[in-house]
């Protein structure tokens, strides 16, 4: 328990909590602040849990962190073996109960964190089968399963890639290449503005090339939203077909039927569905609840052992054998007047069952229905994804043949109206290019007129002034407007700031109150505070006095342990010697010459006249190997200089050798000089 509120203080004080604890502070903690505390590391863990306890009642206290417990699978430790004890003591802010929740939650708080924020999107949602029936319903539940299929697939890949991890060396050697592929780029757009500036009126078609660059992205993003329209129109058309279906199959049973024939149907379903509500749903609840309450004390309970099961299969067996025993009885005093209620029971008992059979076969019928309709939704939207169309009708097929005609002839109708649009667009373009330079010229001929009348440029500032002018104007305005929704605005926020000081007045007259009461309240705590830390300081001193002496003795106590272990460790050595002594004097006083022979003085004896007889051999030796020693050194060194005479000896054959055979090849080299 110490080691356990040790390493709970010691997680406190860090970040990032930073309460500042010591073991008596945590321990002197109320049930109040330790729920707090709690709760704050909750927070830590999920952040829609940090809250202030004292804004919120117990009990949605108590449910709001039993709902996250479960999300992150604590399970009570053994003391705590009952469940409702758990969360009695958990209400109540119980040491017992708090401190164990604390350690367990601040081991794991990172493992905790990560559990907690998948719990927000891979917690399902349980929706009734009643409510599945429902198309809009059943879709919009297929594509949650989707989404939440999705998120642990990416999940899970975030992971990966959070544990790959790619190099700094590899990310530098993207870097670099990415660099040399943008000079390159830059080079060679270089070398493409220097080729395009030779041609004429380069700026035109550049300006054509960025338009014509717009239009592709235009029409790719008009495509797009095309697709996406057909994609809505599709599903339109399918909600509207399901619609029709439902409506024509209502309407045949309308006419088929009477409304005696509709109301005995209405009739059948709210007996059935009655019967669902009244007796077969709350039977199955009651049953689910007996299951769950029985889980729970399975789990609360501790660990069983094998001994335990044979008890409790022992007791099984006991409590068959008299249920036996009493079923035997009672047939055997049974009455028969009550045979003919027994039948009757035993009929009705049949009859509910088979009446029970009969409804869940209805409702398996109903959800493998809702499920076909489901499925056969599901294929033909993949029909449609592949590019499929569903199987048409005789009269459908019709119309889409009379469609199709009216449109292969609104198709030639456009088609022809394109032809003549494009004709006129090139001829607007040559007019367009003609007026271009017909206004160049009349420009070119502008100017030269101002020249020789010496206001060149006169045309250029005139325009630039009607420019400049048209702007100003067009401020002013925007400045007018803008000092006129200023006004209003520091009117609006003058009558905010009124309104808002005459609904603070009370607040603020409370608030004076409650700071008044806050002073006094902290002037008494700063009391308590000062008590609780002289009281705290006494025992302090008195702990570290007493953990002092009792330090002291336990290095005494060793040291007496030691010193009783070395006395005992020399009484058993001692022991052994006296034994060895005892045997020693017995083998050397007893008469037999094989038992005297044993006797370690016997043995002694014998090895010294041998280590003797083996000195004498010894030394004989060394005066042999003295006497002999320089006439050896003699003739060692007589070997010596023989093995340098016959050395010399080789060394002056080969050189001889070597001169015979340079003077047979001077020789030889003469005798052919004379030849030639």
């Amino acid at each position: 328990m110490g080691d356990q509120m040790q390493f709970i203080v010691e997680k406190l004080n860090r970040e990032p909590f930073r309460k500042n604890y010591n073991l008596i502070s945590f321990d002197s903690l109320e049930s109040g602040q330790l729920l707090q505390l709690l709760s704050d590391v909750l927070g830590e863990i999920d952040p829609k849990h940090a809250v202030d306890i004292r804004e919120e009642l117990p009990e949605q206290t108590a449910k709001r962190m039993l709902s996250l417990l479960g999300i992150l699978k604590y399970k009570p430790p053994g003391s705590v073996s009952d469940l409702s004890a758990f969360r009695q003591g958990l209400v109540t802010g119980s040491k017992p109960v708090i401190h164990p929740l604390l350690h367990w939650l601040l081991q794991r708080t990172s493992e905790l964190k990560k559990r907690a924020y998948l719990a927000r999107f891979l917690v399902r949602l349980e929706v009734p089968a009643e409510f599945l029936q429902d198309d809009t319903v059943a879709d919009i539940n297929t594509q949650y399963e989707e989404l939440m299929e999705a998120f642990k697939n990416l999940h899970k890949e975030h992971e990966q890639l959070k544990t790959s991890g790619l190099s700094t060396a590899e990310i530098r050697r993207d870097i670099s290449a990415m660099e040399e592929e943008k000079d390159q780029l830059v080079k060679r757009v270089e070398r493409l503005k220097k080729r395009v500036e030779t041609v004429q009126n380069h700026q035109r078609m550049l300006e054509i090339a960025r338009q014509l660059r717009l239009e592709k992205e235009r029409e790719e993003s008009l495509a797009q939203q095309k697709q996406e329209q057909k994609s809505q129109l599709f599903h339109a058309e399918q909600r509207l077909q399901r619609a029709q279906l439902q409506l024509k199959e209502m309407q045949d049973a309308v006419a088929d039927s009477k409304p005696e024939s509709l109301m005995k149907k209405l009739e059948e379903e709210m007996n059935f569905n009655s019967y669902l509500v009244t007796e077969k749903m709350p039977r199955e609840l009651e049953s689910k609840k007996a299951s769950v309450y029985l889980l729970q004390k399975v789990v609360a309970e501790p660990a069983m052992t094998q001994s335990d099961l044979t008890a409790l299969e022992s007791e099984i067996n006991g409590v068959n054998a008299q249920m036996n025993q009493l079923i035997e009885k009672r047939m055997m005093k049974y009455e028969p007047t009550d045979n003919k209620f027994s039948m009757y029971r035993q009929q009705a008992s049949l009859i509910a069952r088979k009446k029970e059979a009969k409804a869940e076969e209805l409702q398996a019928a109903k959800e493998e229905l809702s499920k076909l309709e489901r499925l056969a939704q599901h294929r033909s939207t993949q029909a449609h994804e592949l590019e499929g169309s569903e199987v048409l009708t005789e009269d459908e097929l019709k119309q889409y043949v009379n469609k199709l005609r009216s449109k292969n002839t609104l198709y030639k109708k456009r088609r022809l109206e394109i032809a003549e649009i494009t004709a006129e667009c090139g001829i607007l373009q040559r007019t367009e290019e003609l007026l271009k330079q017909r206004h160049e010229a009349i420009q070119q001929q502008l100017q030269t007129t101002e020249e020789k009348k010496g206001i060149s440029g006169y045309s250029y500032t005139q325009e630039e002034l009607e420019r400049v002018s048209a702007v100003k104007s067009e401020m002013d305005e925007m400045k007018g407007q803008t000092l006129d929704n200023m006004s209003e605005m520091v009117k609006k926020l003058n009558a905010m700031v009124a309104e808002k000081k005459a609904s603070l007045a009370p607040v603020i007259k409370e608030l004076r109150q409650l700071r008044q009461k806050c002073q006094e309240l902290t002037q008494e705590r700063d009391e308590k505070k000062i008590q609780y830390d002289s009281c705290a300081a006494g025992l302090e001193s008195n702990r570290s006095a007493l953990e002092q002496e009792v330090k002291g003795l336990l290095e005494e106590c060793a040291q007496e342990e030691s010193n009783y272990h070395y006395m005992n460790c020399m009484r058993r050595s001692l022991e052994v010697q006296l034994q060895r002594a005892k045997a020693e004097v017995k083998a050397y006083v007893c008469p037999e010459p094989q038992e005297r022979r044993k006797a370690m003085r016997e043995q002694y004896t014998r090895m010294i006249l041998e280590q003797e007889n083996l000195g004498k051999k010894l030394r004989e030796k060394q005066k042999v190997v003295r006497e002999s020693h320089g006439p050896n050194m003699m003739q060692l060194k007589m070997w010596r200089d023989f093995e340098q005479l016959m050395e010399c000896k080789r060394e002056c054959f080969q050189k001889q050798q070597n001169q015979a055979a340079i003077g047979q090849v001077i020789q030889e080299g003469g005798k052919d000089r004379l030849v030639l």
